[in-house]
């Protein structure tokens, strides 16, 4: 454990020596106090794509958790009807699916809070392969397992509840950390309607001071701040599922 801690530490400190000397080569009249000066902005920027992407995941995961039992369920309407959203979500890109969200459905309901409309279409994007990774966790289930346990009376809710599912879920730990990571990094895409979240206060402070680099660095800083303890905090959930001896 330790080696390891020292490695990281070695590794870490190479990248960032490496990228302050790139830097430090650079003709560039640098100025952080525009980053200091504009602390605020990149602060309630930080909240917004915290508070949207915190909600997107948690909608996104139910979505893909019904789209997945759907997908494999008896009923076929059940299955057309989630096809059919998985289809139309991973067949288009996300930025058009904003744009639909934004200027159709909520003109057509009446409904104009720009953060709320970029949260479920992040969520219905997300959504969409979140359903494929729970349906191929079922599925990765062996049925024997299945067939032992409705040997002993349990009925197919329970099967998927206490055999199925738990084992499905530990699967899809991994893939599903990387999905959530990338919903917070495309929540950059809700700046086109003009969301503020992270990127776009940083576009708002490169054209007001046109000092990219101490707008765009502490961008993707704070992104890695908030994607990092993710990442973390996932492969303790894995490692402690594991522990228990689920397979």
């Amino acid at each position: 454990m330790r080696f390891r801690l020292i490695v990281r530490f070695l590794v870490w400190f190479t990248v960032i020596g490496g990228l302050f000397f790139l830097f430090s080569r650079v003709q560039y009249p640098w100025n952080w106090r525009v980053t200091y000066e504009y602390r605020t902005l990149l602060i309630n920027g930080f909240y917004s794509t915290l508070l949207i992407s915190s909600g997107a995941i948690i909608i996104g995961f139910a979505l893909g958790v019904a789209g997945g039992l759907a997908r494999v369920s008896k009923s076929v309407i059940a299955q057309e009807i989630a096809a059919l959203y998985v289809e139309l979500f991973r067949g288009t890109p996300l930025l058009v699916q904003i744009y639909v969200f934004y200027f159709c459905i909520a003109v057509a309901v009446h409904y104009d809070n720009p953060l709320i409309i970029g949260m479920v279409a992040l969520a219905a994007f997300s959504g969409a392969y979140i359903t494929e990774m729970v349906r191929a966790g079922i599925l990765s289930v062996e049925k024997g397992q299945v067939e032992a346990a409705q040997s002993l009376g349990l009925n197919d809710r329970q099967v998927m509840r206490h055999i199925v599912f738990p084992q499905a879920f530990r699967r899809i730990i991994p893939p599903l950390t990387g999905q959530f990571v990338s919903l917070i990094k495309d929540s950059s895409l809700l700046s086109v309607i003009s969301v503020r979240e992270l990127t776009k206060a940083a576009e708002i402070i490169n054209a007001t001071t046109y000092k990219t680099f101490e707008a765009y660095l502490p961008l993707a800083l704070l992104y890695l701040v908030i994607t990092y303890p993710l990442s973390y905090l996932t492969n303790q959930l894995e490692k402690k599922i594991n522990s228990r001896g689920l397979s």
